[in-house]
């Protein structure tokens, strides 16, 4: 092999060749100092030039091998993005080497970065769809109602479905889990509230009841309330059960209260034992809703109504006798007070024989009463109205009975003391008679229709009203005749009177007190009106007539008033 083969190589660099032609020349100056022969020298260089070939050879073969590796790497990189993306969702565009002009380090290091944020991503995501299922994984035991323990780092996340789809889906199966949990929450709240509640009314101890249905209830620290549809059941039906319990022990307390109502106004309890069962008998009108106030149906409460009844039935027989007693006297008022009619001693008498014979029960006896009281009071109320105007048409009688006192007195004028307030109360009780046969028969009338309503005679001091007014109204017209004749009379003596005044010249003397006033008042107005009641069917005859001839004056001392109505 030459020297010029040696030192030119076409791979070396120039720097290379200029060092490696240096060392040839070097050689052959040591060669040509040693004496080394052509052939020495051509075997040194053949295997120099060996030496050399295997040096790169080796570096070829590292060569090869190492890009392999990085082909194989950028092929890993390539194949590792391409799950990524799939895992996540996402589209990447990742640049393959044989479009690109670059070399295979540089396509490697413009691949890092995108496969360096997709495994980002990926751990990102990974680790908040561990978190999710964690928390989906608690909520469910908690309604599953299981006790074991959770761990997170137990939690396997499948990495080939990393999208957001799924992200989405597990985040919306949490809310839905998260508004479950918070319903049954909210539910076992309103009933552990409901129980609360119902255990203070009734005086229940509440810790012990909600110790029976989870131990979860009892105050514990760090441990959340259970809200397993087991819990729920137990919650619900216990809530029932008391609700019922409720209900029974309040219609229990009604009835004790209405009872202790029942004797209290049977025995007239004084107020102040009254009040002290206040807290009973206000429970009569109120709701099962309504009742809230502490330990108002405990068990307590009840007994104390319970034994208060006991008690107070044993009073009861030892008062009855007075209670039926003291109901036949307010009986008995109402009828007087009414002008009822009443045989008291056959009721009394009535009475007495059914107590004394032990057949009648003292408690309908009362009831029996209470209702002919009512009964009586409705009676008198529809009474009313009529003796009102029994009242106004007997004092009207009264005052018409004085009246006519009051004018056959022939020394009504006379100076006195008292006859001023005589006139006046004459004046108004001609006012008031005059008003007697209109109150007759509007009373009448009353009277009638009452009886008419009732299919019954009207009874006034056990005798028929109806009778009574027309008794009273014959009598009155007889009076009136009477009267009427009497003024005829007295007409006639005036008549011949003035006859022989007007023969003889004189006129006989009458009695001290009686004077020209007397025919005057005789002829007054009113006077016509009190003797004509023409409603009555009672005729005047002649009388009116002749009071026309003979006039009518008014007194000095006649006092006008004001009438009074019907």
């Amino acid at each position: 092999m030459s020297t010029a083969t040696i030192s030119s190589p076409v791979s070396m660099s120039k720097s290379a060749t200029t060092t490696c032609d240096a060392l040839l020349r070097e050689l052959q100056k040591m060669w040509d100092e040693i004496g080394e022969s052509e052939t020495e020298r051509d075997r040194m260089l053949l295997q120099l030039e060996q030496e050399c070939l295997d040096i790169y050879r080796r570096k070829v073969e590292r060569s090869k091998k190492y890009k392999a590796e990085l082909q194989r790497s950028l092929a890993d990189f390539e194949a590792e993005i391409a799950r990524l993306t799939s895992a996540l969702g996402e589209r990447v565009s990742v640049p393959r080497y044989e479009k690109m002009n670059g070399n295979i380090k540089y396509q490697i290091s413009v691949i890092s970065p995108t496969l360096e944020s997709l495994r980002l991503k990926r751990q990102e995501r990974v680790k908040e769809i561990s978190e999710l299922e964690f928390q989906i994984a608690v909520i469910s035991a908690e309604i599953a109602g299981t006790d074991n323990v959770l761990d997170p780092s137990g939690i396997q996340v499948d990495e080939v479905d990393l999208t957001n789809k799924k992200l989405g889906e597990l985040k919306s199966h949490l809310r839905e889990l998260q508004f479950e949990k918070n319903l049954r929450l909210q539910k076992v709240s309103g009933h552990v509230s409901a129980i609360h509640g119902l255990s203070v009314v009734m005086s229940l101890d509440f810790k012990k009841i909600m110790a029976k249905i989870h131990p979860s209830f009892v105050d514990t620290v760090g441990q959340s309330k259970s809200i397993s549809n087991d819990v729920l059941a137990r919650l619900t039906s216990e809530m029932n059960s008391l609700k019922q319990e409720k209900q029974q022990r309040l219609l229990q307390a009604q009835n004790y209260g209405r009872t202790l109502v029942e004797l209290w106004s049977l025995m007239d309890t004084p107020v102040e034992e009254q009040n002290k069962f206040n807290h009973v008998t206000h429970l009569i009108t109120s709701t099962v809703d309504e009742v809230a106030s502490p330990g108002s149906l405990s068990v307590d409460v009840i007994e104390q109504a319970e034994v208060e009844i006991e008690r107070l039935n044993v009073l009861k027989v030892s008062k009855m006798k007075e209670l039926v007693f003291k109901r036949q006297s307010e009986l008995e008022e109402i009828y007087k007070a009414v002008h009822m009619d009443l045989d008291i001693d056959k009721a009394r008498r009535l009475l007495i024989t059914l107590i004394e014979s032990g057949t009648a029960d003292l408690s309908d006896l009362l009831s029996s009463m209470d209702d002919q009281i009512a009964t009586a009071k409705e009676e008198a109320q529809s009474r009313k109205d009529i003796l009102d105007k029994v009242e106004k048409w007997k004092h009207a009688s009264e005052e018409e009975n004085w009246l006519d006192e009051y004018e056959r007195d022939e020394n009504r004028y006379s100076a006195g003391r008292g006859v001023h307030k005589n006139l006046k109360r004459a004046e108004k009780a001609r006012i008031l008679v005059s008003k007697i046969p209109v109150l007759v028969e509007s009373l009448t009338s009353k009277v009638k229709a009452w009886e008419l309503e009732r299919g019954m005679p009207f009874l006034y001091n056990k005798a028929p009203l109806l009778r009574t007014l027309e008794e009273f109204v014959v009598s009155r017209q007889a009076k009136e005749e009477d009267k009427r004749r009497s003024r005829e009379h007295k007409k006639l003596q005036d008549q011949i009177a003035t006859e022989q005044e007007a023969l003889f010249g004189s006129k006989p003397k009458k009695p001290l007190g009686q004077s020209t006033n007397t025919n005057t008042m005789a002829s007054t107005p009113n006077s016509r009106r009190v003797a004509t009641p023409a409603r009555f069917g009672v005729s005047g005859g002649n009388g009116g007539r002749d009071s026309v001839k003979v006039g009518s004056v008014i007194p000095i001392n006649y006092v006008a008033l004001a009438k009074e109505d019907r």
